[in-house]
């Protein structure tokens, strides 16, 4: 399935993504970071059924370093990528897949419901959904809307307009998906299960700078901060600016 969007916002978003890339890779604590978040995928995916385990929006991370046998793609042709195509139409067969993964990459999807459904058609039973996205705490919220370019509206409607890959976005689509119309989603995705919704990240990606910014700590100081985020580990559904969703693929007893 084509998307459609303005070439020179594609054209920017291309050198954006390997831009990204480039700084994770360079920037010390930024990278403990990501290989922070990435323990999740990696720990998920030594429970998931056998079967191929698919990354989403690979374009600026480096998951495939430390998950050799993971497929990479993204919605643009880069030459560390595996596959190019959007996730609203994926090119595999039914119950192909046993995992997917992403990383802030909800957010972009024009049409999340599209995507959803082929993850519904495509995984596995047991298959699961990993994904680390924005989250809707107060601090987090605060942060978005204070100090981010890309929205975060969380009365927002389930899709939004594409502008490029990167460029259009809605940092609240995962709340609004799993949190506040929860309901609907269950209706909606009838084989999806929402296992769990994990607020936690408070501090650590802010004091790596991300990638716009000088990091404002040293990589010394990584551990301490970590330990720092586990002892506010209670407060994480307020602070956290991060959350980790899992979603299962299930089947119905009837079937």
């Amino acid at each position: 399935m084509a998307i459609e969007y303005d070439i020179a916002a594609h054209l920017k978003d291309h050198e954006t993504s390997l831009k990204h890339r480039e700084l994770i890779s360079s920037k010390a604590f930024l990278k403990k970071v990501y290989e922070k978040w990435y323990s999740d995928f990696i720990n998920t995916a030594k429970q998931l059924p056998q079967g191929k385990i698919l990354e989403i929006g690979s374009g600026g991370g480096f998951l495939k370093e430390l998950m050799p046998q993971l497929i990479t793609s993204d919605i643009m042709p880069l030459n560390h990528c595996d596959m190019v195509f959007s996730a609203e139409v994926m090119p595999f067969s039914q119950k192909e897949l046993s995992g997917i993964f992403m990383l802030n990459v909800f957010h972009h999807i024009p049409k999340p419901y599209l995507f959803l459904k082929e993850a519904e058609r495509t995984l596995k039973t047991g298959g699961k959904i990993v994904m680390i996205e924005p989250a809707n705490s107060w601090f987090g919220r605060w942060i978005y809307k204070t100090f981010h370019h890309e929205p975060f509206d969380i009365d927002g409607d389930w899709e939004i307009i594409s502008s490029g890959p990167l460029s259009g976005s809605n940092q609240a689509l995962p709340f609004i998906y799993f949190e506040r119309d929860r309901e609907k989603f269950d209706k909606e995705f009838p084989y999806l299960k929402i296992q769990s919704v994990k607020y936690h990240t408070p501090l650590m990606y802010l004091l790596s700078g991300g990638v716009s910014r000088k990091a404002l700590v040293p990589i010394e100081t990584f551990a301490f901060f970590n330990l720092i985020e586990k002892i506010l580990k209670p407060f994480a559904s307020r602070l956290g600016m991060f959350k980790t969703i899992e979603i299962v693929k299930i089947e119905f007893n009837n079937e």
